[in-house]
């Protein structure tokens, strides 16, 4: 059986690690490249890497840093923001990400994920998508959760897997840093309607709630920030827990 990935997320502003509620109530969180090194040595399967302003301020990510993270860990390595064309990709994965995450461009330009895809493979290409729930409906988000779209993200999901998208980044803006656990119903949703990777983002508070994930929808990694962030808790600590629940983790 596959393993289930633990993936600490790095949400970068000005070059500092950063966290909020709901995609707002911003608070800094620490140094990214400090930050990268102990969740390496503390065991996360993978890094994500999001430049969480780069499209807002119409700017590109910011690859000296990526560079900077790149040198000093040996996991699998995501970096999203601002990246909106084949060559800023490239930018990316040759400051050395392994796989590039697209949400507003993909949104924008669809024909990017495959573009992307013919070029460095499907595996490169995460496909991140914030969700929230309105009137009774998932509906898709872009620009840092600042503009609603007419996507539903389940649809959405379904057409990024037919383009070429390798993996899907599922955040809840609704469960967001709010610590009160994973959106189960549209990761579930999603999960079932597509063959790829689902990571689960937005809610973690507890250890059960990474438990509840993976024993109630198909996702196969779930990401989190703050509680990895500020010690509440340690990935080893999850791991063992995980696995005495008979979760299949790396340990």
């Amino acid at each position: 059986m596959l393993k289930k990935r633990i993936i600490p997320c790095l949400d970068i502003k000005n070059g500092r690690t950063v966290k909020g509620i709901n995609f707002v109530d911003i608070r800094d969180a620490g140094d990214p490249v400090e930050l990268a090194l102990r969740y390496m040595e503390e065991g996360a399967d993978e890094l994500v890497f999001l430049d969480i302003t780069a499209t807002l301020e119409k700017r590109k990510t910011l690859t000296r840093l990526v560079t900077r993270i790149a040198a000093e860990i040996n996991i699998p390595f995501t970096v999203g923001g601002g990246i909106n064309s084949l060559e800023d990709a490239k930018a990316i994965i040759d400051s050395g990400a392994d796989k590039i995450s697209i949400n507003s461009s993909a949104i924008l330009q669809p024909e990017l994920i495959s573009e992307i895809a013919r070029s460095y493979g499907t595996q490169c290409v995460v496909m991140a998508i914030d969700a929230k729930f309105i009137n009774n409906e998932w509906m898709v988000f872009r620009n840092g959760g600042k503009i609603p779209t007419d996507l539903k993200a389940t649809e959405w999901a379904k057409k990024g897997a037919a383009s070429g998208a390798g993996e899907i980044l599922l955040t809840s803006m609704n469960n967001d840093g709010t610590r009160a656990g994973f959106a189960l119903d549209i990761t579930r949703r999603i999960s079932e309607a597509v063959s790829l990777p689902v990571i689960a983002s937005g809610g973690a508070g507890t250890k059960e709630h990474f438990l509840d994930v993976f024993t109630q929808t198909n996702a196969t990694g779930a990401l989190a920030a703050s509680v990895f962030h500020f010690g509440q808790i340690p990935i080893p600590e999850l791991k063992y827990f995980l696995q005495t629940k008979n979760i299949p983790v790396r340990l």
